[in-house]
């Protein structure tokens, strides 16, 4: 009799561990998923393969499970834009080319970085150009031409974005206005440093302008702002264990694109490949997170091919055929379908062919398993 009591108490403690083992893992389904949304401005399938002919060792992008690709025309024209390819990935409706955050009836449409503040998440913005070029402003900016920079830096002092970094300074202090929107700026609880990419301030938003207007390019000699920077947005922003949402953005692969500049466009492939380890690092530490990596649109028409030398011998091309090159088929932006990479929560979901303003509603379908509602 004694030891049938044992046993049903011990079997009572099991059933009581498993019920709450189950909880738990209810629970953290339930936590918010961080989302990270990197844009490889410019960034087609050939722009992906170089980072495995001319890269050192396993490209990041080799790590994906889950991949798709997106269709990228916008409602005015067959080949888009970033303005319009960045507004259709943060809005999900696509609009006309040069729009920022607006419809193709010019009306203000909520993005994904507003909705998700509603909700409690911090939010943040990575980029090498201008933080009020086309693709981040389309995150936080609702204007009519995205060439209008200095409307742009006035949506950025409403946006109440947590952490920023990237170029664009002049937008802010020399405006035609005479309007100083760093002092505004610093009333709205914000440390600006325009120097370099220090620690930031817990308690503070944090905003950094490092160039008048872009940074330099890798050619040129940028070093690793790109991956420090990241690392800097996800350390800050995780470490109050909110929800957060930061978007990155490879903003010269397309500049190498337009310039049929090989060198350039590699170096930015391979400094964003090495950017996304630096996420993927922390999605398998904090597997509540979804990584998404696309592109606005492809640049240059850019393909991988034999690459030929001059046989010494007789003077006619021949194949080295242990080497490949790029070529160009003009320096304009393209109907390519681009690539779209997913790793972590609701990976699954990214799978196939579709519109780039999909991959929005792939985003929400993600974030309503984990108790985020977004209409």
């Amino acid at each position: 009799m004694n030891f049938i009591c044992k046993s049903l108490n011990i079997r009572g403690v099991a059933v009581l561990l498993m019920l709450l083992m189950e909880s738990f893992m209810h629970a953290q389904t339930q936590k918010p998923v961080n989302i990270i949304f990197m844009i490889g401005d410019g960034m087609g399938v050939s722009q992906v393969t170089s980072a495995f002919y001319f890269g050192e060792g396993k490209p990041n992008f080799q790590n994906f499970k889950y991949v798709g690709l997106s269709e990228t025309s916008c409602t005015s024209d067959r080949v888009t834009d970033s303005a319009a390819g960045a507004t259709a990935l943060s809005t999900g409706q696509k609009t006309y080319k040069r729009a920022i955050g607006l419809n193709k009836d010019s009306l203000s449409i909520p993005t994904i970085l507003e909705q998700l503040q509603d909700k409690g998440y911090k939010t943040g913005l990575v980029c090498l150009t201008s933080i009020t070029h086309a693709t981040p402003a389309a995150y936080y900016a609702h204007v009519k031409d995205r060439d209008l920079h200095e409307d742009i830096a006035l949506d950025f002092l409403k946006s109440d974005i947590d952490f920023a970094a990237g170029g664009g300074l002049k937008f802010f202090n020399k405006r035609k206005d005479k309007r100083d929107l760093l002092k505004d700026l610093t009333k709205k609880n914000y440390r600006i440093d325009t120097t370099s990419l220090s620690k930031p301030i817990a308690g503070k938003r944090n905003l950094y302008l490092m160039a008048q207007d872009e940074l330099p390019n890798k050619v040129q000699g940028r070093k690793d702002f790109l991956p420090e920077a990241t690392q800097t947005a996800l350390d800050f922003l995780s470490n109050d264990n909110k929800p957060f949402f930061l978007m990155v953005e490879g903003s010269f692969i397309d500049w190498g694109g337009h310039a049929n500049n090989t060198e350039m466009m590699v170096k930015e492939v391979l400094d964003f490949d090495k950017t996304i380890g630096v996420v993927m690092d922390f999605v398998k530490k904090n597997p509540n997170t979804l990584l998404i990596v696309t592109a606005d649109h492809e640049t240059g028409g850019a393909s991988i091919g034999k690459f030929m030398e001059k046989d010494p011998a007789g003077g006619k091309p021949k194949e080295v055929k242990d080497k490949v090159q790029i070529n160009f088929i003009d320096g304009q932006h393209t109907a390519a379908l681009v690539p779209v990479f997913a790793m972590g929560k609701g990976e699954e979901l990214f799978s196939g062919i579709y519109p780039n303003n999909t991959i929005y509603h792939k985003l929400v379908e993600a974030l309503k398993k984990s108790g985020i509602n977004i209409k």
